[in-house]
């Protein structure tokens, strides 16, 4: 009797593996969905944004997070100088920039 509840408990064991790792594929399936619809793109913006930080250059029209038009005077490691109308400069982080306008943008406006 003991012999025959060795061979069932064994081939038990090895059901419980293959169950086991069933188990945790929908859990691998949801990390792959969620990685591709929403980790890649956030992180694929993230990096067109560091682009275009580095890429600023004195003259560009911007548009802030807070809304404010401007042409960027001064381009620092951290901070940016923007004039939003003629004699009236800020200092805003570079962060704070969330466009790069076309040239002329404020013209029209």
């Amino acid at each position: 009797m003991s012999f025959i509840s060795n061979a069932y408990a064994q081939g038990a064991a090895a059901g419980g593996i293959e169950s086991n790792l069933m188990s945790f594929l929908p859990f691998i399936a949801m990390f792959a969905i969620l990685y591709f619809i929403m980790i890649r793109p956030q992180m694929k913006r993230q990096k067109e944004h560091r682009n275009m930080l580095a890429a600023m250059a004195k003259g560009d029209e911007v548009v802030t997070n807070g809304g404010m038009l401007g042409k960027v005077t001064k381009v620092g490691e951290a901070y940016v100088s923007i004039e939003i109308t003629e004699g009236t400069e800020i200092t805003v982080q570079k962060g704070a920039v969330t466009t790069i306008l076309p040239k002329g943008t404020l013209k029209s406006l």
